[in-house]
């Protein structure tokens, strides 16, 4: 599956993956801890990162928002977090999944493996779409349910998406920590090679189609999705500018409709298809502001050239 490309989406796809890099290295900015096998538990982990990134991360410098949720869901003395939650629902209204497109680690890795020249695929639609709910039941079941109501004897929840599910833990927090720790070597089981087996499948996908985990396991990206309608940072689509070439839709890696949806659920704000429209006919829009100028509309005929934007303009 070749999804289309010219230099103006090359450019975009390149600040894309400088801001992504960038994001990485702040969330992670204890890179000593590498070195050293340890966790940071210094002042700023008591706050969230925007993006999916395991606490246990020997550099990660904040919270995941994810285990944060679930850990005081699952503890005695609250069954939800207002802290928590009001930090996810403040980044969810003011970025919605721009930060899954440009600010999550684990995206960024999945977009470094895609990267990788190998013939691509696309997932059949019959079997895609109903993928897409799975992360909706991940974020209801594994990280509010289960944590909630699935406790020990002393009135416990655990972290069961962390603790059963998350690649992104297990490639940022278990495996560097093993590696530098002999101790916790010797005390790996069947848990461990679970989750690596989980790791190890979304890695191979993530180099023949595009975002798997994105797509259909991550609750986080769930949660930020309810925001692309009603969060401040929106798309929209200027139906009389549009000149119909569909390089937009043929741009999108996430395979949206964006003329018919430019505000979906799926839509991790990435601009690979503003950057392939030559016609300000998809504008980015951020709490109304940004809106560029209406023109009076041009008569045109649909583009059947296949080119980069080009009107037939009677």
């Amino acid at each position: 599956m070749k999804y289309f490309e010219n230099k103006y989406t090359k450019l975009q796809e390149r600040k894309k993956n400088i801001i992504q890099a960038l994001a990485s290295l702040a969330t992670n900015a204890n890179l000593k801890g590498f070195f050293e096998g340890r966790i940071y538990t210094g002042n700023t982990k008591v706050a969230c990162v925007p993006g999916l990134n395991c606490y246990s991360c020997p550099g990660a410098v904040g919270s995941c928002p994810i285990g944060s949720l679930q850990a005081v869901i699952g503890s005695k003395k609250f069954s939800i977090s207002y802290y928590v939650l009001g930090i996810m629902i403040l980044i969810g209204a003011l970025f919605g999944r721009l930060v899954c497109g440009l600010l999550c680690p684990f995206g960024f890795v999945q977009d470094l493996l895609y990267k990788i020249p190998t013939p691509k695929f696309k997932i059949p639609e019959k079997v895609d779409r109903p993928l897409r709910y799975l992360k909706f039941f991940i974020l209801l079941v594994f990280v509010i349910l289960l944590p909630m109501f699935l406790t020990n004897q002393f009135g416990l929840g655990a972290p069961y998406f962390c603790k059963l599910i998350c690649p992104a833990g297990t490639l940022g927090g278990a495996l560097p920590l093993l590696a530098k720790n002999e101790g916790l070597r010797n005390t790996i089981g069947f848990l461990f090679f679970w989750k690596l087996s989980i790791l190890i499948v979304i890695i191979a996908l993530s180099i023949f189609t595009y975002r798997p985990f994105c797509k259909y396991i991550c609750p986080l990206g769930a949660f930020y999705s309810f925001f692309n309608k009603i969060g401040f940072y929106k798309m929209e689509f200027v139906s009389d500018k549009c000149v119909n070439c569909g390089l937009c839709e043929r741009s999108c890696k996430m395979d949206i409709n964006v003329r018919a949806n430019p505000n979906s659920l799926e839509c991790i704000r990435c601009g690979a298809c503003t950057a392939a429209c030559r016609h300000d006919a998809l504008v980015m829009t951020y709490a109304g502001l940004g809106k560029k100028k209406e023109e009076k509309p041009v008569n045109v005929k649909a583009c059947k050239s296949g080119c980069r934007g080009c009107a037939n303009v009677e």
